[in-house]
């Protein structure tokens, strides 16, 4: 049987694993220069992950700062446990994001901001995306597990579409322009590197 000190420190560790770690913060100025690269390619089937047939329609990858990351335990979440919001360009700009406040929800990224944005909307959405994580291996799980809002990742592998018998189908963007239903990176990830030498 656990002694009371014991079963206290359970439950307080337990409370601690909910709480948002706090967000890592640069000096002003752009972290991530480079623009994700996509590669279309004619589809190649990936096999069967819990279920859904996997199709690879893209060769992806990704340099970017970490926005926010969100876990599903619902809505896919079989697949698809953690969504990764991404920024690049001015987007992974401490002055800039300072000035946003973002979240995740319902598998959708958002941003607000007060008075006024601090870039032309559309240069918000051309430079962030939110991005359904597939995880490879045990290790890349392991990886997007313990991402944290503010660091470099480096994330390589397909851009897929799922589907499963039944008629449900799950779609990729190939798109970085997009917005709304539809606009999230349906992403199989090979392989994901923490950047620490830029942290």
């Amino acid at each position: 049987m656990l002694k009371p000190a014991v079963c206290l420190a359970l439950v307080i560790f337990g409370i601690h694993g909910l709480w948002p770690r706090t967000a890592l913060r640069h000096p002003p100025g752009v972290l991530v220069a480079a623009e994700p690269e996509q590669h279309l390619i004619p589809e190649k089937r990936l096999g069967d992950v819990r279920g859904f047939a996997l199709s690879a329609v893209a060769t992806y990858s990704v340099q970017a700062r970490v926005l926010h990351t969100k876990r599903y335990w619902a809505d896919g979440a079989d697949l698809v446990p953690f969504d990764v919001a991404l920024g690049w360009g001015p987007m992974s700009d401490q002055a800039v994001l300072d000035k946003l406040r973002v979240t995740q929800g319902n598998r959708f990224f958002f941003y607000e901001w007060r008075d006024a944005p601090p870039l032309p909307e559309k240069e918000i959405a051309c430079h962030a995306a939110n991005n359904h994580i597939i995880s490879a291996s045990a290790k890349v799980a392991k990886t997007i597990r313990g991402l944290r809002a503010g660091q470099v990742v480096k994330l390589r592998g397909y851009l897929v579409n799922a589907t499963k018998p039944g008629g449900f189908r799950w779609p990729t963007s190939l798109s970085r322009t997009d917005t709304g239903n539809g606009a999230c990176e349906l992403f199989y990830v090979e392989s994901a590197q923490v950047e620490d030498d830029v942290i």
